[in-house]
């Protein structure tokens, strides 16, 4: 162990009274990767920057109800103004080359960018999901989220963000560096000031969960849309569901843009990006099956969370307001004046992200709220997932 590693380890765990956080383990990929069951994060797996369409072959086809693990890799520390070097770029705050990912060495050397064309993003799929159809519902259920290194990175750059020509203040991007572990109060995130330290808790989610389009333009991975893509909620948190309408024949859904914690808003461009694991299943609800679901929404055992998009923000609130009504209305039978109010008396909008062109806004109705509704039960599918922790 060099003395640079065990300095990285040292601050990490914290010589510091009361810094008592365990850096999280190295996931490096698994072995073995043609297992239906695994799909590694490799060149030939991921799409860099653009989304798949319905002409795209997919790197694996599953049966409806599989259990899929997945790994997922940044894009902070592959891209362009980074070096396209990991191990270079991460050894400037102390992490040994060891601790960088090796699929992430390789998608930095070998998967086609091209800078202002493409988005940043790293898309592992598309995966075929097995007699899923135009016009069906794609229900994704998170199950279990890993961290895969004890590091990210926090990203201000470009003239981006929340406040574009106020920072970042130079014409450089301004990389945060940010460690992660288990700490007394659960997975904590840390950032060095001069001050002192940050700490703050992490949620895992994954900000992109999307479907192929039915064109074959490949679109730039930053947008969001009706078929999901970079929505960027962090309430997608392992025991979420995400519904996304089916555009293409087998669904080719992906996932990507890895997040150890993000604030509503994701103001200075990026979040907490780190690298994931994810295990997820995929269900398929029938045209016949479906009540609703136009539009992407999401559910925790908690509250339902529809989801408006817009590149004006004003006009994707009001998209969250429609796409809350149309929840009520089709799913419990709420004439829409009433849901109208009872959404102004009881439930809080968000805003999503303001940094991904497509700006967007997420609302959480409790569904303990409507439970004494009579209503007819959904299909088990749509339903949200049992929790594995």
């Amino acid at each position: 162990m060099t003395d640079q590693h065990e300095a990285f380890e040292a601050e990490l765990a914290g010589d510091k009274p009361g810094a008592l956080i365990e850096p999280f383990p190295v996931l490096q990929p698994l072995k073995g990767g043609a297992d239906e069951a695994y799909l590694a994060a490799s060149p030939e797996n991921v799409l860099w920057g653009r989304l798949p369409t319905g002409s795209d072959q997919p790197v694996r086809t599953v049966r409806p109800g599989t259990e899929v693990l997945i790994d997922t890799v940044s894009h902070e520390g592959v891209l362009e103004d980074q070096g396209r070097d990991p191990v270079a770029f991460f050894a400037g705050f102390g992490v040994p080359a060891d601790e960088v990912l090796t699929d992430a060495v390789a998608v930095a050397a070998r998967s086609a960018h091209t800078p202002g064309l493409d988005g940043p993003h790293v898309i592992t799929g598309p995966i075929a999901v097995l007699g899923a159809r135009p016009g069906d519902v794609l229900a994704v259920h998170v199950l279990e989220l890993t961290p895969r290194t004890p590091y990210g990175v926090v990203s201000n750059r470009h003239g981006r963000g929340a406040l574009p020509g106020e920072l970042p203040a130079g014409p450089d991007p301004v990389f945060t560096f940010c460690r992660a572990g288990n700490g007394p109060q659960g997975p904590t995130g840390t950032i060095e000031t001069d001050a002192g330290t940050i700490t703050f808790p992490l949620r895992f989610f994954l900000g992109i969960t999307g479907v192929a389009q039915a064109e074959d333009r490949h679109h730039s991975s930053v947008p969001p849309g009706r078929h999901g893509g970079n929505i960027d909620v962090s309430m997608m948190t392992a025991g979420a569901t995400l519904y996304l309408p089916v555009q293409v024949p087998e669904a080719l859904v992906y996932v990507g843009d890895p997040h150890f914690a993000q604030g509503d808003g994701e103001v200075a461009l990026t979040a907490f990006e780190a690298p994931l694991r994810a295990r997820l299943r995929f269900d398929v609800i029938t045209r016949d099956q479906r009540a609703h679901a136009d539009r992407p929404y999401a559910e925790t055992d908690e509250y339902l969370i529809p989801i408006g998009l817009d590149e004006d923000l004003d006009a994707a609130m009001r998209d969250c307001v429609r796409a809350a009504l149309e929840l009520l209305e089709r799913r419990y039978r709420i004439e829409r004046a009433v849901a109208y109010a009872y959404l102004s008396a009881a439930t809080d909008f968000a805003v999503s992200q303001v940094v991904d062109i497509v700006q967007g806004v997420h609302a959480r109705i409790r569904k303990a709220d409507l439970a004494a509704l009579a209503r007819p039960d959904p299909p088990a599918a749509e339903g949200p997932a049992s929790v594995q922790t």
